[in-house]
């Protein structure tokens, strides 16, 4: 039985999608892009160290496979498309490799994987520190200057969904500091592809450069017609800045 919390979108006798959020994320982030694509039953996991799923190591793609395959086989989905941005797409991406019956279809947002060891070695020792907030306000300006141009309503709900205040005072996201700091080290493992025969979309976002020409290229060289790709205009969080366009490019990929 997984010990994940899951939140779910849309209606029970929708497509069924497993999606899987990237660090510091959660489930509910989902929300907006399940606005736009009504016809699915999306499943949206908080990840291991994250939201409201338990904090306890280990942090690992091979724990994050296994809990992914325990979700599955709660919700009785024998093989279903994956969607995972960021650390979540890297996830999703082993999920595909460990288990390839399991998965019908992958969908990467801007998939963060093979990243460079010393950027992550800095990011990791920044993240160490944690992050907490003498009061909501001071949080919600952090995240409206992270999160330039994704609408303010959005902003609210992550804080709403994800901030809380502790004992001391001082506000925190639900996310598990050593957690995120092992996700960190996990995305600078080199990269992998997903299997040749397994249809992907690939969305990476024009204005980061987390997704590698080079590992692209190496994807596009084992999937041949089978990887479709559609740069985004978008900083990292795609699916925040651009909805509607992502949800139009996944309704036409899912078919």
């Amino acid at each position: 039985m997984s010990a994940l919390h899951v939140h779910h979108f849309g209606p029970d006798d929708g497509r069924p999608v497993v999606a899987l959020h990237g660090v510091t994320g959660h489930a509910r982030r989902w929300a907006v892009l399940a606005e736009e694509l009504p016809e699915l039953r999306l499943i949206a996991v908080d990840l291991r160290g994250h939201g409201h799923s338990p904090k306890i190591p280990p942090w690992g793609f091979e724990q994050h496979v296994a809990d992914v395959i325990a979700v599955l086989d709660d919700h009785g989905l024998d093989r279903v498309p994956l969607l995972g941005h960021s650390f979540g797409g890297a996830i999703a991406l082993h999920v595909a490799r460990t288990a390839p019956d399991r998965v019908e279809r992958l969908v990467l947002v801007d998939p963060a994987l093979g990243l460079d060891p010393d950027a992550m070695l800095q990011t990791a020792t920044e993240a160490c520190a944690g992050e907490s907030y003498p009061d909501r306000d001071a949080a919600r300006a952090e995240r409206a200057q992270r999160w330039e141009g994704i609408p303010d309503a959005l902003v609210d709900a992550e804080l709403d969904q994800n901030l809380v205040e502790g004992a001391d005072g001082r506000w925190r996201y639900r996310w598990s500091t050593p957690a995120v700091v092992a996700a960190w080290s996990e995305m600078a493992r080199p990269a992998i592809t997903p299997p040749a025969d397994l249809p992907t979309l690939l969305l990476p976002a024009a204005k980061v450069d987390y997704v590698n020409p080079v590992w692209v290229e190496r994807v596009r060289a084992e999937l041949g017609d089978r990887l479709v790709v559609k740069e985004m205009d978008t900083a990292h969080m795609v699916y925040l800045e651009q909805p509607v366009e992502t949800a139009a490019a996944i309704r036409a990929f899912l078919g």
